[in-house]
């Protein structure tokens, strides 16, 4: 799909044609397959304001997966709202999920923002996020909104929005008054769960191909500019390249290849990601939290049990354990909530 091309600030920063969908690769059977709506009644639906289905929660705490999850039980079309998966490149670094993992799902706004024509702001993601919507909704679909942006989530749902406010300065100033009819589901998971299960996940996405894509991504010539902007503010990016900036890596330096003293800056750079990760996460569970203080109706779902299961001992039955949490305490809920939603 091509969004239309209008006098914005941002239509020169995408890059068209969107991602279209990939062909579903593996499959999963589907839970509760018989809460899924047709197409017909989600047209019943449609009367003042469009419906859409907000995903939130921390990095790390599974949006994408229950995203995906939902949309193979409702007719639904994925809207990313990570404000630095929006961006082409850096794909593992930025933890995009994988053709192959969208199971076929549309997803709009993944990898499709220039880095280099200049940082979307909250009022262009507004704007780009008003024209999917309205798009996935005029053909009987509903748009599900993932990602771990607050900022992003508050420019595009709210009524009444200030560019120039503090969203996050206190409950007081969020705008309650939104003008999509919100079904909102919370993804929690216990801090010192999810804090191990982000450490570790930095490691897999290193052992993944990261540490590789931002060797290839460095350029020694780039001067910082005074403010980072963009993708160069993705966490990974400003840590590699203070560790790349005392000792230039060479382009076919790989993380189990490094010497003793590249070795030691390339640590001094994991436990920074890993540590930003964790601040980062900790950071967006407080402004989920002044949401709710200020009016939003977060569902919480507690995934921690499932996060815990997953970061058990490998061993046999694991992923089924897992698998069986997650869709009785995660999705089977949202199942329910989303199903309830969309018949008032």
């Amino acid at each position: 799909m091509k969004l239309p091309l209008t006098n914005t600030s941002w239509h020169s920063k995408l890059i068209l044609p969107l991602i279209p969908p990939s062909p579903p690769l593996r499959s999963r059977a589907p839970m509760a397959a018989a809460a899924a709506i047709s197409p017909l009644s989600l047209r019943r639906h449609h009367r003042r304001r469009d419906k859409v289905v907000v995903i939130m929660g921390a990095t790390g705490s599974g949006k994408s997966q229950l995203s995906v999850d939902l949309a193979a039980l409702f007719p639904s079309e994925i809207i990313n709202s990570d404000k630095m998966q929006v961006y082409a490149g850096l794909d593992i670094t930025t933890n995009k999920i994988s053709p192959e993992d969208r199971l076929g799902v549309p997803h709009h706004l993944l990898g499709s923002v220039d880095p280099d024509a200049g940082e979307l702001t909250p009022s262009d993601f507004r704007s780009l996020g008003q024209s999917v919507i309205g798009d996935i909704s005029s053909r009987q679909k509903l748009p599900l909104i993932a990602g771990g942006s607050n900022s992003f989530i508050h420019a595009l749902l709210a009524e009444r929005f200030d560019p120039d406010a503090d969203v996050f300065g206190g409950f007081d100033s969020v705008s309650h008054e939104l003008r999509y009819n919100c079904c909102f589901l919370w993804v929690d998971v216990s801090f010192q769960v999810l804090d191990d299960y982000l450490r570790k996940r930095v490691d897999d996405m290193l052992h993944s191909g990261m540490f590789e894509e931002l060797v290839r991504y460095y350029d020694p010539c780039r001067v910082d500019p005074p403010t980072r902007t963009g993708l160069r503010k993705a966490i990974g990016v400003p840590e590699f390249e203070r560790c790349f900036r005392r000792r230039p890596p060479r382009r076919w330096d790989t993380w189990a290849g490094l010497d003793p003293l590249r070795r030691a800056t390339y640590e001094e750079a994991v436990r920074e990601i890993k540590d930003n990760t964790c601040q980062l996460a900790k950071r967006q569970i407080g402004k989920i939290l002044l949401l709710k203080e200020g009016g939003w109706d977060l569902r919480r779902l507690d995934a921690t049990e499932a996060f815990r299961a997953a970061m058990a001992a490998p061993g046999p039955g694991k992923g089924l354990k897992w698998a069986e949490i997650w869709d009785s305490q995660v999705l089977g809920s949202s199942t329910k909530i989303v199903k309830r939603f969309l018949e008032e």
